[in-house]
């Protein structure tokens, strides 16, 4: 890795040609380094244009998160905060997890640039761009054992709608356990590891990914329908305040969610519910599949599912649920 790599890139942020030689009186490096820099910027995915006595530029502008720019959005729970903005990080979430392990301060939150092996829910991968994405984990400590926290994706859901109802984006729903969609295409979703005994005390990593302005090309190499923010909006959102208003609402939530669990926040949750008395397959580990009627969420966050067998409770787990249209 280049120290030099993402300084380099925010003065291509601009989207405009920086030729070599001027980069290197910058950085006060030859030109060789520079090259070496952004050679290590492409082997991450990030898509350079280099002209011959032009010099180098990225495909278009991009805004990289800003640290005063997220705590200010955060607003008077700023003090809470432990932020930490990683320039590349293979994922946040595994990160933060060694991090807590350590003795990571409750409230402390990693943001990358770049996250190069990020994980989504069921062993998939979190597809992250250079600008494109907003990729973050939260760790939030609870007296509690882990046993006591069903329901805890579903609360950092009711957390995110009202982010992105703050920024204007009213259309956007939940669906069970931890994704969000507008019409049907997922724009967000939640990745929850925990550590700590199942009676005492725990730590929760709340990964949370949120597409933001993905290339077509990426937008179609997702193994299911996805959106982004760019698409829902005719001005662009910037990073730094959608990360500060997600963390000011997660802490929200969570604080009701010790103090009540899942219920206090259930039925905020169930006016955005996607599937919401709508016929539905549940795909298990085995490869068995149920088809029912979404009935509603129990007061622990369990689906429940009308069947041919009757009302059915299913936890989150490795079950996959899809519309049965």
């Amino acid at each position: 890795m280049s120290k030099l790599t993402f300084p380099i890139l925010q003065r291509l942020a601009d989207g405009q040609f920086h030729s070599g030689e001027a980069l290197a009186q910058h950085f006060n490096v030859s030109r060789a380094t520079i090259f070496n820099a952004l050679a290590h910027a492409q082997s991450l995915g990030i898509t350079l244009f280099s002209v011959r006595g032009r010099g180098y530029k990225l495909p278009h502008p991009v805004v990289l998160l800003d640290h005063a720019q997220v705590l200010q959005s955060i607003g008077e729970q700023r003090e809470w905060f432990h932020v930490v903005i990683l320039d590349e990080v293979a994922s946040t979430n595994t990160y933060l997890m060694q991090q807590a392990a350590k003795g990571a301060a409750h409230v402390t939150c990693v943001a990358a640039h770049m996250q190069t092996q990020g994980k989504g829910r069921r062993g998939r991968t979190w597809v992250s761009q250079l600008g494109a994405s907003l990729t973050f984990s939260l760790l939030w400590r609870f007296q509690c054992g882990a046993s006591a926290l069903s329901g805890l994706s579903l609360a950092v859901g009711v957390a995110l709608i009202r982010t992105f109802h703050q920024l204007g984006l009213t259309e956007v729903q939940l669906k069970w356990p931890n994704d969000v969609l507008v019409n049907g295409k997922k724009l967000a979703g939640i990745l929850i590891e925990l550590q700590g005994d199942m009676e005492g005390p725990s730590a929760a990593v709340i990964g949370v990914g949120i597409n933001l302005n993905l290339p077509k090309h990426v937008l179609n190499s997702i193994d299911q329908p996805a959106t982004d923010v760019a698409s829902l909006r005719d001005t662009p959102i910037s990073p730094s305040e959608m990360l500060g208003l997600a963390l000011k609402h997660i802490s929200d939530c969570l604080q009701q969610f010790e103090q009540q669990g899942f219920l206090g926040l259930r039925d905020e949750w169930l006016r955005h519910h996607a599937y919401q008395h709508q016929a539905v397959r549940m795909l298990m580990p085995n490869g068995v599949e149920t088809q029912g009627t979404v009935k509603g969420i129990a007061e622990d966050g369990i689906l429940l599912v009308e069947t041919a067998f009757g009302l059915q409770r299913f936890s989150a787990g490795e079950i996959s649920l899809r519309s049965a249209s």
